[in-house]
C-alpha cells in the first residue's frame, strides 16, 4: 500500500496560528521533508512537539536530489510531511517538484491547509480581492523587471508579488513607471510578526517610502488597472440599457450591466435612461 505526501502550512510568524491537525501530523509523520530543520525543530519547541519521524531536508538546491529518496518512503507506505519555512509549500517555495512526482507515481497527495502570505496580504491591503492574480518574484535584474511590468500594465486583477526588501525601492519605481505613479499598492511587511506594519498608497510614493530602507519579508499588492471607459452618447447608452432589459434584466440591473461595460460612471448611465425616457 502506498503512502501519504502532506503538504503542511506553516506559520508566516505565530506558531499559534498552527491548528492541532498540523502539531498531530509533525507528531506521527514517518518522514519530515523541511526547507530548514533549524526552524523545524523551533517550531516544534514553540508547538511542544515530539518529532518521530526521519527529518530530510528539502530546499531548491537539494529538491531534485531528494526525490528518489522521498518516493521511494511514499510508495512503501510512509507518510511524508512537507514544510517550508512559511506558508505553503509550492507558492514560490519548494514542494512543487515533488507533488507532480507524487501524483504521476499515483500516491495520495493531501494538504493541512494553514498560513498564506498571498491571501493574507489581500485581505488586509484594502485593494479589491474578488479577482486577484499572484506574480511570485519579479526578476532580479532591472531591464527584465520592468519588462515584466510593462506587461502587466493592462492587467484588470489585484496583483501580487513577492519582493526582497533590498530590490523594493526600485521594484516600486518601476512599478510606477509601468502601471502609473497613482496605481494603489501597499506593501506588507513582516505579516503576522511582532513588527508587521502594512504601507498603503499610491506606487511613487510608496517608492519614496521605500528609498530610506525597509526590511524583512515583504508582500507587494498592486491594484489592477481601471476600466478604461467606452465613449458612448446618451442615445447609445439609453438603448444598451433598453437592450439588457428587453432580455429580461431589471431596470436596476441593466443598468449595472451598462456601467460595468462601458467603465462609465452609473450617474451618467441613469441620466441617459432619464433623459430617454422624457424624450
Amino acid at each position: 500500500m502506498s503512502g501519504r505526501l502532506v503538504l503542511g502550512g506553516a506559520p508566516l510568524g505565530q506558531p499559534g496560528d498552527v491548528g492541532p491537525r498540523l502539531r498531530s501530523v509533525m507528531e506521527t509523520a514517518d518522514v519530515l521533508a523541511v526547507e530548514d530543520t533549524r526552524r523545524l525543530h523551533r517550531l516544534a519547541t514553540d508547538l511542544e512537539v515530539t518529532l518521530t519521524g526521519r527529518v530530510v531536508t528539502f530546499h531548491e538546491s537539494v529538491e531534485r536530489a531528494r526525490l528518489p529518496g522521498l518516493l521511494e518512503a511514499l510508495t512503501g507506505g510512509a507518510t511524508v510531511l512537507l514544510l517550508t519555512d512559511a506558508g505553503m509549500p509550492s507558492v514560490s517555495d519548494p514542494g512543487y517538484t515533488l507533488v507532480r512526482a507524487a501524483i504521476d507515481a499515483g500516491i495520495d497527495v493531501t494538504s493541512v491547509p494553514g498560513p498564506s502570505a498571498v491571501t493574507t496580504a489581500l485581505a488586509v491591503s484594502g485593494l479589491p480581492v474578488d479577482r486577484f492574480c499572484f506574480e511570485g518574484f519579479l526578476p532580479r535584474k532591472g531591464g527584465e523587471r520592468r519588462s515584466t511590468l510593462t506587461a502587466l500594465a493592462g492587467e484588470r486583477r489585484t496583483m501580487v508579488f513577492f519582493e526582497s526588501p533590498h530590490r523594493l525601492a526600485d521594484a516600486l519605481t518601476d512599478a510606477a513607471a509601468a502601471f502609473g505613479s497613482d496605481r494603489p499598492a501597499a506593501v506588507c511587511r513582516e505579516l503576522t510578526k511582532t513588527y508587521e506594519e502594512v504601507r498603503r498608497g499610491p506606487l511613487a510614493a510608496l517608492a519614496e517610502w521605500a528609498a530610506e530602507g525597509v526590511r524583512g519579508e515583504i508582500t507587494l499588492v498592486v491594484g489592477g488597472a481601471p476600466e478604461v471607459a467606452i465613449p458612448l452618447t446618451p442615445a447609445e447608452l439609453a438603448a444598451e440599457v433598453a437592450a439588457e432589459e428587453a432580455a429580461g434584466a431589471t431596470r436596476k440591473d441593466a443598468i449595472r450591466a451598462v456601467v460595468v461595460r462601458t467603465g462609465l460612471p452609473r450617474r451618467t448611465v441613469y441620466d441617459a435612461v432619464v433623459a430617454a425616457k422624457g424624450s
